[in-house]
């Protein structure tokens, strides 16, 4: 493998704790809508994944009047109210992040929408670290193919053998292999041993900063 040159960071369960609070909107949503407990779908399972992927499914199974852009605005405007009042940066995260920008070339690369990267971004001044940020919604397919990290490497100029990804999910950690890149996987979303498909697994993020900047 080459040199590492670049980091590229989901930002869902990586730089904001945010899969409870996507949870807990997607939830107030439906129970709105008049599904409840009944909406039959299983959110771990789109853990990584985008929320157009979750709203298909829900459409499919209840065909409710709402578009699914509706719906998905629905959502989104939900889990914007909540990050924005709670601003749940994981500690340690904005440490390692201006630690990292003094070696490396920073990227996010997030299966969340556009607006709420963006907004997330904000918490801590985070956005002037990543001249980068790429969404799903500027490519074809979301995690775990490769397509959101090989947009990432080439925006940012490195090649993908260059390229560390920081993941907290399955799909995110399958999409990073996929793009020839280094992936290191941190147990704020999933045990030790259901990440274990990464380059190395760990459980803080001074584990990261003493393995990037210190190695």
């Amino acid at each position: 493998m080459s040199e590492a040159r670049a980091v590229i960071f989901d930002m869902d369960g990586v730089i904001v704790d945010s899969e409870p609070r996507h949870e807990r909107a997607f939830l107030e949503v439906v129970t709105e809508l008049g599904y409840g407990d009944n909406h039959g779908l299983q959110f771990s399972n789109y853990l990584g994944r985008t929320d157009r992927e979750l709203w298909v499914d829900f459409v499919a199974r209840h065909k409710p009047s709402q578009t699914l852009d509706a719906l998905l605005a629905m959502k989104r405007e939900r889990v914007l109210e909540i990050l924005r009042k709670e601003q749940p940066l994981f500690d340690g995260l904005p440490e390692l992040v201006e630690k990292l920008a003094a070696r490396y070339r920073l990227a996010v690369a997030s299966g969340s929408e556009p607006l709420v990267v963006e907004a997330v971004l904000t918490f801590g001044a985070l956005r002037r670290f990543f001249p980068v940020v790429t969404t799903a919604s500027e490519v074809k397919h979301g995690k775990p193919a490769p397509d959101i990290f090989l947009r990432a490497a080439q925006l940012l100029g490195r090649d993908p053998s260059e390229c560390w990804v920081i993941e907290d999910s399955k799909p995110g950690i399958a999409a990073g292999l996929a793009a020839g890149m280094r992936v290191i996987a941190i147990t704020n979303t999933h045990p030790a041993e259901e990440l274990a498909n990464a380059t190395i697994v760990v459980r803080s993020y001074k584990e990261i900063e003493r393995l990037l900047l210190y190695p």
